[in-house]
């Protein structure tokens, strides 16, 4: 029978492409790795690896098992979690995932007001890309999901809306006579939605100007403070050098941007999960409110 040590060994394989990385992040050895993929591959009947160089990599069933084998692990941890909420109520586990300008702006302010009131409900928060963060809701790896729009065809419930406006800034010293199409642009890393949105709003502005990308949201604000370029950004994120003057919004045309948060749970969340979306719709001070009627399901 499958177990879901093996599972979790060849999901590891499979997110960091050698058999190495694999050991080092299960703390395992090598070999155990090997032998509990061996062991997979033999159970399903077709190849899931083969050799690629010094190393392995997957092969279209394996790739495609990958899939199946992250959608079950994390129904195992959503099936456990749901366990615990039903047999101690308010001891339960939420698991969310944020893009960053969430994660670091809008969460911390909710997860402090949750925590107060429900403290025997354990938090976990992963920050990633927003190519990365739907997926872990499509997977069940994490209950709810706080970023931007969902995708089309996303299973998944819009519980509620947060709102989000995008501006331009950059340092003081760029305001005068300011010129899109003469600055430089920072941006995020691929897979960012604001690095998305920002390719969308110079498409618009005809504008072809010098980029720079920088790793992270800290990077790309520290980068214009210092004066290296200007970039588009959540007001929320940036209200603090907007305050003190060492950033000044840029007047750009199309912008300001409204591109409200969204908190999305799967189609049956957890009794903690739907204790969460309670919370933050009952005090407005948080930010949040009921989705328009056609979010209400995605």
């Amino acid at each position: 029978m499958t177990t879901t040590g093996r599972l979790r060994t060849f999901v590891a394989l499979a997110d960091t492409g050698s058999v190495r990385a694999a050991a080092q992040q299960l703390v395992v050895t090598e070999s155990s790795v090997s032998s509990a993929v061996s062991a997979l591959a033999a159970e399903v009947g077709v190849p899931l690896i083969a050799k690629n160089g010094r190393g392995v990599r997957l092969t279209p069933a394996g790739e495609r098992y990958a899939s199946y084998a992250r959608k079950i692990l994390g129904l195992y941890a959503e099936a456990t979690a749901a366990a615990h909420d039903v047999a101690e109520p308010g001891r339960g586990t939420v698991r969310i995932a944020a893009v960053t300008t969430a994660g670091e702006h809008v969460l911390p302010a909710l997860l402090a007001s949750f925590r107060a009131r429900h403290p025997g409900i354990e938090l976990r928060l992963d920050v990633a890309p927003r190519a990365a963060v739907w997926p872990m809701l499509a997977h069940h790896e994490v209950d709810l999901v706080v970023a931007g729009r969902p995708p089309d065809g996303l299973a998944g419930r819009t519980r509620a809306a947060s709102p989000n406006t995008l501006v331009v800034v950059g340092p003081p010293a760029d305001a005068p006579g300011f010129r899109p199409d003469l600055a430089t642009w920072l941006l995020r890393e691929p897979g960012s939605g604001i690095r998305a949105t920002t390719a969308f709003l110079l498409e618009h502005l005809d504008a072809d100007p010098r980029q720079m990308t920088l790793g992270s949201h800290g990077a790309v604000v520290a980068a214009a403070v210092v004066g290296l370029g200007v970039t588009l950004v959540s007001r929320q994120a940036v209200r603090a050098q907007i305050e003190d003057g060492s950033l000044v919004e840029l007047p750009v045309a199309g912008t300001p941007l409204q591109r409200p948060w969204h908190a999305v749970s799967g189609c049956d969340p957890t009794p903690s999960t739907e204790l969460l979306v309670r919370h933050l719709l009952a005090h407005p001070e948080l930010g949040w409110r009921p989705p328009p009627s056609d979010q209400g399901q995605e």
